[in-house]
């Protein structure tokens, strides 16, 4: 399956598959642990060039899907660029890297310094240039009417694409923590790999997104203060993750509580239980017509799921987790 494309996707839209493939291709780049990363260079190259070039089209109203990885954002995503007017970017973190290069915490194309957290300050006058011309472009070649980018990180940088893009929209998605926690752990003992004496996961390249989620994340919340010490130790992926959902649900959370009128929240189960009606309720946020096509392929496609894998979370963590699922709506068992 190339770029989230199924057989199901193709027949039920031709059109958005192919925008879909191409944007697979020409714009996305090739993330840490995946194949053919050569190619990189090339689209850097393109990138650099296309910010010196005018803008092709203007960006309205962009819709940004954060959360935390592994939460359904790609699924949602996929979803929506069945849409005649969108073009999905699935985490296009070489553009994001041209616009901003300290963005990459993960070490896709740089271990230079790097930051988790972006704001309004940091979004000058050439970064918003830089970014109106990347995705303008984007959609001009695409021939794409609305952006949606789907990049968890951007949970931390909401007043940063704001800057930008002042009527962006966003859907902070969410999922169970414990199912959450799991994918992660699953992911990451997939897909981890050895290269050149470096180890390359979900954390990044030798932990580098773990060590910066620390720093600069957990350690300056005072609600972290007295468990710092033993999360700083934590080695299971999944009490690792843990953290991170924490973190990014807490985010995310009061970031919606800022921002409510750009800021949709959704629930990933009730995505899956009511396909139509919620996918209704966000083509109506983000000021998208209705489209049979989208709710078709969704019911044809997703299937409730009511499980929660629980697993042995570290003591120090567990209440604090639990907590964070109670302020979702979810419930301990």
């Amino acid at each position: 399956m190339i770029a989230q494309v199924d057989s199901n996707y193709f027949k039920t839209r031709p059109s958005a598959a192919f925008r879909r493939i191409a944007t697979r291709i020409f714009f996305e780049g090739r993330p840490l642990t995946t194949k053919a990363r050569w190619i990189n260079s090339l689209y850097l190259l393109q990138f650099a060039l296309e910010k010196k070039l005018p803008a092709l089209k203007p960006v309205i109203k962009p819709i940004f899907i954060i959360g935390v990885g592994r939460s359904g954002t790609t699924i949602l995503g996929t979803l929506l660029s069945m849409h005649p007017q969108v073009g999905f970017l699935n985490e296009p973190k070489a553009i994001w890297h041209t616009i901003y290069p300290e963005e990459d915490v993960i070490g896709h194309y740089d271990l230079g310094p790097a930051r988790y957290r972006l704001d309004m300050e940091d979004a000058s006058r050439i970064v918003k240039r830089n970014a109106s011309r990347l995705f303008g472009d984007y959609l001009a070649l695409t021939f794409s009417e609305r952006l949606l980018d789907k990049n968890p990180e951007l949970t931390f940088r909401v007043p940063f694409i704001q800057a930008i893009f002042p009527d962006a929209k966003f859907i902070f998605l969410v999922r169970n923590g414990w199912n959450t926690c799991n994918s992660i752990d699953k992911w990451s003992r997939s897909y981890a790999v050895r290269i050149k004496g470096e180890t390359h996961d979900w954390w990044g390249v030798n932990d580098r997104k773990w060590q910066l989620l620390i720093e600069q994340v957990v350690k300056p919340d005072p609600l972290f203060r007295e468990m710092l010490p033993a999360i700083a130790e934590l080695q299971d992926n999944r009490d690792r993750a843990a953290v991170e959902w924490i973190v990014t649900i807490r985010e995310g959370l009061a970031q919606f509580t800022q921002h409510p009128n750009s800021i949709m929240l959704l629930q990933y189960e009730q995505l899956l239980a009511q396909p139509r009606q919620k996918l209704t309720e966000l083509l109506e946020f983000c000021e998208l017509p209705a489209d049979e096509k989208v709710f078709a392929y969704a019911e044809g496609s997703l299937r409730p799921s009511t499980k929660h894998h629980r697993f042995a979370l570290h003591p120090i963590l567990q209440p604090l987790f639990e907590t964070t699922l109670a302020e979702l709506g979810y419930t301990s068992v």
